[in-house]
């Protein structure tokens, strides 16, 4: 594992130390085998990351690499806030945080608009913050009637659509983002990238993509970091980093 240098920056916005995320796994036993036996269901734990350290500076685009399994995606929840650390820390500054992924955060029961109010107010926006972006966000949405429909009829390209528009009409301080950088049909999709492009130019902005597209991260990134098996295999200079990744891959 290569060692990972500090950065050398004293405005950090993002700043993990010694993170390590494990999940539980239940072998399944049937409870007549179980009571049967007098079993206990046999645990496994699985280490998704394990020991890993890093710094983001503010305004960074910062990309993750790696195969499937390797902790991207349980790394971008963490930093989200959404997977709580066995150990370690991670640190915003204070910073607010937004994720953009696929099948995160809705509740299916209530309609779009009311989805926009609990999205909002989650991403720590005031109810009056949220009422005075919600005619630009569900302008961006195009969902039309939908809007005021419960999300759980919506189609996953509906569903997308929402959750990028409420993440790109929202401004937060750190953008996380997971494979999802255009969503929808053609004229969305060159919406979304075209609002993208503009919400990460901002050198206020830190930015941490997870994608498998090398392009997109040699496109976008000040720097990558690849993971391969919960750790840091090396972190650096976009092209340098992508190119062993992907001799490595071969």
């Amino acid at each position: 594992m290569e060692e990972v240098k500090k950065v050398t920056n004293n405005d950090i916005a993002i700043e993990v130390k010694d993170l390590h995320i494990g999940y539980k796994n239940i072998q399944a036993y049937s409870i007549k085998k179980s009571l049967l036996k007098l079993k206990k269901a046999h645990v496994e734990e699985f280490q998704a990351v394990k020991g890993v350290s890093f710094e983001v500076p503010t305004g960074e685009i910062l990309g993750i690499i790696g195969k499937n399994g390797s902790g991207k995606s349980t790394m971008l929840k963490a930093l989200a806030g959404i997977f709580c650390p066995d150990q370690g820390s991670i640190d915003l500054k204070g910073h607010t945080v937004s994720l953009l992924a696929i099948g995160v955060g809705f509740q299916k029961e209530v309609t779009g608009r009311e989805n926009i109010l609990l999205s909002g107010m989650l991403l720590g926006f005031s109810e009056e913050q949220i009422r005075e972006k919600m005619p630009e966000i569900i302008e961006f949405a195009d969902l039309g009637k939908f809007i005021d429909m419960p999300v759980k009829t919506y189609s996953s390209g509906m569903y997308s659509k929402l959750a990028f528009s409420i993440t790109a009409i929202l401004e937060t301080d750190i953008m996380l983002i997971d494979e999802v950088l255009s969503v929808g049909d053609a004229k969305f999709k060159k919406k979304s990238n075209a609002r993208m492009k503009e919400l990460i130019s901002n050198k206020n902005r830190t930015v941490v993509i997870v994608s498998h597209s090398e392009n997109t991260l040699q496109e976008l990134c000040d720097r990558v970091m690849w993971m391969h098996d919960g750790e840091i295999k090396r972190i650096g200079e976009p092209t340098e980093v992508l190119e062993e990744y992907s001799e490595f891959m071969k």
